[in-house]
């Protein structure tokens, strides 16, 4: 049996409560003397949607991509075509969700849509693997990406060429041989290509965060559509320049063999100034991992509204109007995932599942067309844009079961486990007062553990 979800207010004595409830609060409900509902405002204008994808989106992925896509595309020219034909395809992908986003006003992304077309067993299983692979995978590769390039100015090589050399370089000469016979290199290969695919959308991932957040979004109808076209518009002229960039710069070679491309890139053309840029690349993965934190946090709160996730995750802060415990949830398995494996492994790990799902959500957009030609659509995309990013996705998933058995592999039966577990945690209504004890006590040892139990009330802590 799915609970009904909670509702955080404020009580006469400053405590946050779950207030059972079939419905989200809303600012002008009338509440007994002594109470003030505590729900999400709509904060998010056009400007602040566009700078939380755009901030979201450009953090480690153009600084960890371009070696992952490199290494299996062969090419240059190869490499170049794929960062452009990913921001089309994150494009088509992006269309689709403004069209489901506009369609159903709820936050929660891909669980919500998947909630809505497919039901509760694979949106639970979405939430779950939400919770275990990607989140905590994606923040533990920006966090890597992050470690990598803060640390890289107290690790300089002894020799560094002249600064006035360098500006030379850069100001008047363009190196352009590294673009002859930019199709020549290695052979692509079938095999390399899911993996390719994986570091190019991870690189733009985060186009659908905004969907995340959608019931804090001024006007919605508008406001998500025209902020994804002008987002992804500038991302991907930008990523595709900047790896342009990249190899004026430095050669195929080159980038391969460099462990962090944008210092090896400043060193080329900044000599000592170059030292500013792994502060500056850092500083973006930061601002990169606090908007995804930001936004995921909201399916959290979702799926716990829905009786999915413990009713602790849906509580509000009474203050600040977030949903703190779903935010530093994350906390413990993030530290787990970060040392656990390498950048790489970890990033092939996390999409398996990802890509799966989100193929899956658009896919549901092209069943409600037909099962619900009556839906309201303030915004309408063209079937062939969700058919054909579902199909790329899906396809490119069950490929990367080949191309990188073990990591995936990992994914895949992680995911699987989401069914027993639905069964378990959500159908199983006669669980025994010990069990129902345990989860609460771990969920509570697991925000205790973070030491960033926030103050819900005045001089009161929720732990």
């Amino acid at each position: 049996m799915v609970r009904k979800p909670v509702v955080a207010t404020i009580s006469k004595g400053g405590y946050l409560q779950g207030n059972v409830s079939g419905r989200l609060p809303s600012v002008g409900d009338q509440e007994p003397p002594g109470h003030e509902k505590v729900v999400l405002k709509k904060k998010i204008t056009l400007l602040r949607g566009v700078s939380i994808i755009i901030g979201t989106v450009i953090g480690s992925g153009i600084f960890i991509s371009p070696k992952g896509i490199l290494q299996n595309t062969g090419s240059v020219g190869m490499s170049l075509v794929f960062w452009s034909a990913c921001g089309v395809l994150s494009l088509f992908g992006a269309l689709s969700y403004a069209e489901l986003g506009t369609s159903i006003k709820k936050s929660g992304g891909h669980y919500t849509y998947i909630l809505e077309v497919f039901g509760p067993l694979l949106a639970f299983v979405r939430v779950w693997v939400e919770l275990l692979v990607i989140r905590p995978g994606a923040t533990a590769v920006i966090s890597l990406a992050f470690g990598r390039y803060i640390l890289e100015p107290f690790f300089i090589q002894c020799e560094i060429p002249e600064l006035a050399i360098k500006l030379v370089t850069a100001v008047g000469i363009r190196q352009t041989h590294h673009f002859k016979d930019a199709f020549s290199g290695r052979d692509t290969n079938l095999m390399g290509l899911p993996l390719a695919f994986y570091y190019g959308m991870y690189a733009y991932a985060g186009w659908f965060y905004l969907n995340f957040i959608t019931e804090e979004v001024d006007n919605p109808e508008k406001t998500i559509p025209l902020a994804i076209c002008i987002s992804m518009a500038i991302i991907t002229v930008g990523y595709v320049l900047t790896n342009v960039a990249y190899f004026t710069t430095i050669s195929a070679e080159e980038l391969l063999q460099s462990s962090a491309v944008a210092v090896t890139f400043s060193e080329r053309l900044l000599g000592k100034f170059s030292l500013a840029v792994p502060i500056f690349v850092a500083l973006s993965c930061f601002g990169s991992m606090n908007g995804g934190v930001f936004a995921v946090s909201r399916l959290f709160y979702v799926a716990s509204r829905e009786g999915h996730l413990p009713e602790i995750l849906s509580m509000i802060h009474v203050h600040k109007h977030t949903p703190l415990p779903a935010v530093i949830v994350l906390h413990p398995l993030t530290m787990i995932m970060l040392f656990s494996g390498d950048l790489y492994s970890l990033l092939n790990f996390l999409s398996f599942a990802r890509w799966l799902f989100m193929g899956l959500a658009v896919a549901g957009l092209i069943y409600l067309r037909y099962k619900r030609p009556d839906m309201h659509r303030p915004f309408k995309v063209p079937l062939f844009i969700p058919a054909l990013f579902s199909f790329t996705c899906l396809f490119m998933v069950v490929l990367s079961l080949y191309s990188d058995p073990f990591s995936t592999g990992v994914g895949f039966l992680i995911t699987l486990t989401g069914v027993p577990a639905y069964y378990l945690f959500i159908v199983w209504d006669k669980k025994p007062k010990w069990f129902r004890r345990l989860s609460v006590n771990n969920l509570h040892f697991s925000l205790k553990s973070t030491f960033l139990c926030g103050v819900f009330s005045t001089g009161k802590l929720l732990c």
